[in-house]
């Protein structure tokens, strides 16, 4: 039977133990960059009472770190949906380019509701 949840998966998404596919979308940014940032900016909340400008530097600082990372991070994930499509036989079979299709569509979705 048709399971539109799971079709509306990624197909490059990893299985769970269970051989299911991970409800939800994979991260924008990879944990260890996210855990990084949000120490730094842990540490300048909890410093601001103290030192308020060296505690905005930081923030401004761990804010720039997290837009490079997720700039990165898009444009890996551009090269590997167009490296899937772009120089494939043009007879490509339509799922292959519709899979494609779904995860741009996803991206550019999270990005906007963001």
């Amino acid at each position: 039977m048709y399971d539109q949840t799971r079709a509306q998966q990624p197909a490059d998404r990893p299985a769970d133990p269970g051989g299911h596919r991970s409800l939800g979308p994979d991260p924008l940014i990879p944990s260890d960059g996210r855990d990084k940032v949000v120490r730094r900016l842990g540490h300048a909340v909890n410093a601001f009472a103290d030192a308020p400008r060296e505690a905005l530097k930081e923030a401004e600082s761990a804010f720039d770190e997290a837009t490079d990372a997720l700039l990165k991070a898009l444009a890996e994930r551009r090269r590997v949906l167009r490296a899937g499509w772009q120089d494939q036989d043009p007879e490509t079979q339509n799922t292959e380019l519709r899979l494609a299709l779904r995860e741009y569509r996803e991206i550019t979705g999270r990005l906007l509701r963001a």
